[in-house]
């Protein structure tokens, strides 16, 4: 098999090797792939490791060659599912390999909204500490979580594991999904409630055609001014401009984002100057462990093609 890796800069690193896959074919490996190089790097693949790396039908109709499409992560939006399947190629992804990783990140990210801890160590660094008149001091008040509600939108693997962290810092939890989790103990609640009775909201479900945006306005102004919105799924639900506003007018008392609409986001996304509004570069999913997981995944999606037993296959 001629095993083609167009984007390996997403997942490698000098602690992370993909000499695994030596073993099942010939590998050909590039950091970074233009989409006018796809065709041409990639005529002679039976099997392409893709992460960014867009197939359009188009790019598809032209790799005769192809049988198997595997996606280093979970979504595959950058495929084109029905050319793939028309022209009989197996595509499959990486389920549910970051779900400790992103939520850690989810409460790292409440953490700091809650005791800005890098707000406080910054000052520090910069003499605040040394020039104070006082023996200690906060830059914003700190918040116990233990007591306050923590309402999840969206509760699958992600999101049950945030609701465990939550319940051991004390928190109370209640969710807001499509389907009740009759097996759990938390409160299902309509999304408006969620919304107006929690002092924390986590965005921890996928992005849909149905709710792109949903995270709006009027959701925004059933908040509590002293409730804080935390996204570490995908940007696109939530209406940017419509965050930006509440924040500078004070609607929520603030919001912590690892993901934004566009990746790498313009100069002009208004979140980029919002007040009190954490961001960091989508890399909830980032840890090695994660990244680990990812590559034993791939290796087991292509060993069960070759077997005829695909495993993970998008369909």
């Amino acid at each position: 098999m001629n095993i083609v890796i167009t984007d390996g800069f997403t997942l490698h690193g000098s602690d992370l090797a993909w000499d695994c896959f030596n073993s099942l074919g010939k590998v050909t490996f590039y950091e970074r792939t233009p989409i006018a190089d796809i065709v041409e790097r990639c005529k002679e693949a039976d099997i392409v490791i893709t992460n960014k790396t867009p197939f359009s039908a188009e790019t598809i109709a032209a790799l005769p060659q192809l049988k198997m499409i595997t996606v280093a992560a979970t979504g595959y939006n950058i495929i084109d599912i029905q050319a793939s399947t028309a022209q009989g190629i197996v595509v499959s992804n990486i389920p549910a390999y970051g779900t400790a990783s992103v939520a850690q990140h989810i409460f790292a990210l409440i953490l700091e909204l809650s005791n800005h801890v890098g707000k406080n160590s910054q000052a520090v660094a910069n003499g605040a500490w040394t020039s104070a008149q006082d023996w200690c001091f906060s830059l914003s008040p700190i918040i116990e979580l233990a007591g306050k509600t923590l309402g999840i939108v969206g509760m699958g693997r992600i999101g049950q594991q945030t609701a465990k962290i939550a319940e051991a810092f004390g928190m109370k939890v209640c969710y807001a999904s499509r389907t009740v989790k009759e097996e759990l103990s938390y409160s299902a609640v309509p999304l408006e409630t969620l919304f107006s009775e929690s002092d924390f909201v986590a965005l921890c479900c996928p992005s849909t055609s149905e709710n792109i945006g949903f995270v709006n306005k009027e959701l925004l102004a059933k908040m509590k001014k002293t409730a804080y919105l935390v996204n570490a799924s995908r940007g696109q639900l939530i209406h940017e401009k419509d965050l930006a506003e509440a924040l500078k007018e004070g609607i929520l008392a603030g919001a912590a984002l690892d993901v934004l609409s566009q990746e790498p986001p313009s100069e002009s996304n208004p979140l980029l100057s919002a007040p009190n509004c954490l961001i960091t570069p989508h890399n909830a999913w980032i840890s090695f462990e994660a990244r680990q997981r990812i590559v034993a995944m791939l290796m087991t999606n292509i060993q069960g093609f070759m077997n005829g037993t695909p495993q993970n296959v998008v369909k």
